[in-house]
């Protein structure tokens, strides 16, 4: 009977142990994105000189608040935010479509540059179809629907490249390919415009091309949801066989399906679907490995009536998990509302608790930047200084490398007129799969055993070989720590060496 319980015992506090352990291993790579769009006329206008500082100011201060990848918005209604011969610049950037910016700059590779040199992700982000927004009132004379009207339609004010022609999805395919091939960007991404969203007394027109190109669908629904499902296999294939590292993300409408559609596998709630009504099969490319990574919007709120935020976080980390699966959410909607369970709180505390407990939700996307920059609610603060006070590594993604770099070599402090500096050599690679991409610096006190799982140890990823040490009197010992990442966040052994400082 002793013995019986002190097994359970034994049993009991290895389980808590585990769970800590893996929580604790979990918490160094996470995703924690952050969006910049430009479709709110944020910039617009704005002027080199004065955009490029907004955007510093930016970055800065999301790099304070722990965020390690950001979104930017390029292409928002086939333009660009970025030098192309394949479409015009955006109005977005300089208040008429074609005209250059000037003083002239690039503004994705700005942000590339900005961003890799904070440590951080830059993720393309492109809309696909939508070729003009409500508020565009002229397009440039080489714009896609001028040279080429017979192949957009009209809904509700927008101009839309038709899903069901081929030709559409080959355009946007070597747009996507120009971008991968001239930019270092590290993913690419598309948001939850595809066919557009319903609204009453709009009708698509695209029956003409059913009738030519329907594949022998009989239902138009079918088609056009297999127009879009072609469509991101190719995409994803062509940004693959580019560039195999750079990583294509998809940041769907919240809701899949709601359970009166699908009451096997539909989710209790009563809102636009995107399996229905915007034609996605989300979960299709999910569960074939289309795409590198999911962002569903789950922007309401706990306790929403149509779309309760718990229902629906649960429902994406049980149908969703094939893939990493990181959360959209809005900032301001987060702090507007209140937890119903801490009267006088707003509901960012409760939301990250349902993060923490759901088992297949390893990153979070924030709508939008600027509002954290705010620092609305103190939702920057408290990212800051509790949620990710601590930097983090990106998630895994074995499916396209699972092999780590080898260890950096040569670590060695050494005294400059800059100060004292620790350098390391990376190891030769045979190709991008073994070639380390940034390093992770890890600094222990003495006595404290070597964890490298511990996130509150690492004090810097960088891209540059070396790292500036803190030195103060020579007194203290510690033991510096510095590993290899490859473009997958792969991570090799650590290469010790201990430094007085």
């Amino acid at each position: 009977m002793k013995y019986l319980f002190f097994k359970r015992v034994l049993l009991a506090v290895w389980a808590v142990w585990a769970v800590v352990a893996f929580s604790d291993a979990q918490s160094k790579r996470e995703f924690r994105g952050a969006w910049i769009q430009c479709v709110n006329g944020q910039f617009q206008g704005m002027g080199t000189a004065k955009m490029q500082q907004t955007l510093t100011h930016q970055l800065d201060e999301l790099q304070k608040d722990g965020v390690n990848a950001i979104i930017f918005q390029v292409r928002p209604e086939c333009d660009a935010l970025y030098a192309s011969s394949l479409e015009p610049w955006s109005r977005f950037l300089t208040g008429v479509q074609g005209a250059a910016p000037e003083p002239f700059w690039d503004p994705l590779q700005w942000m590339i540059d900005a961003c890799h040199q904070r440590g951080m992700e830059l993720h393309a982000w492109i809309n696909p179809y939508r070729a003009k927004t409500k508020g565009t009132t002229s397009l440039a004379p080489d714009h896609v629907a001028i040279k080429h009207p017979e192949r957009v339609f009209m809904y509700d004010g927008l101009f839309v490249l038709n899903p069901g022609l081929p030709e559409n999805r080959r355009y946007i395919c070597q747009v996507v390919d120009d971008i991968v091939s001239r930019y270092d960007i590290d993913g690419l991404h598309i948001d939850d415009y595809f066919y557009p969203y319903p609204v009453a007394g709009q009708t698509i027109a695209d029956s003409r091309e059913f009738g030519l190109y329907n594949n022998g669908y009989q239902n138009v629904g079918d088609w056009r949801r297999d127009n879009v499902n072609v469509f991101v296999k190719e995409l994803g294939e062509t940004i693959h066989a580019r560039k195999p590292w750079v990583k294509f993300g998809v940041s769907p409408f919240g809701i899949y399906r709601n359970k009166k559609s699908d009451p096997l596998n539909g989710s209790e709630t009563n809102g636009t679907q995107n399996y229905d009504d915007l034609y996605a099969d989300v979960l299709m490319w999910v569960n074939n490995g289309w795409i590198d990574y999911c962002v569903p919007q789950i922007y309401w709120e706990i306790g929403n009536k149509a779309a309760d935020y718990k229902t629906l976080i649960n429902w994406w980390n049980r149908y969703a998990g094939k893939r990493p699966l990181y959360i959209g959410e809005d900032v301001e909607r987060t702090v507007k509302f209140s937890d119903a369970s801490t009267p006088g709180k707003h509901q960012m505390e409760a939301k990250y608790q349902l993060h923490e407990e759901m088992r297949n939700v390893c990153g979070t996307v924030l709508w939008y930047a600027k509002a954290v920059v705010d620092n609305t609610g103190n939702y920057g603060g408290m990212l800051r200084n509790r949620y990710w006070k601590y930097p983090a590594l990106q998630p895994r993604m074995p499916f396209i490398d699972n092999k780590a770099p080898k260890a950096p070599k040569g670590v060695k402090p050494v005294w400059t007129s800059d100060g004292y500096v620790l350098f390391w050599q990376a190891q030769a690679a045979k190709g991008w799969a073994d070639e380390a991409h940034r390093f992770v610096v890890y600094r222990f006190g003495k006595g404290e055993k070597v964890n490298l799982d511990d996130a509150s140890k690492i004090v810097m990823i960088t891209g540059k070989p070396y790292y500036l040490l803190p030195y103060e009197d020579g007194k203290q010992s510690f033991t510096y720590v510095v590993t290899a990442l490859d473009r997958m966040s792969n991570e090799s052994k650590g290469a010790k060496k201990r430094v007085k400082l």
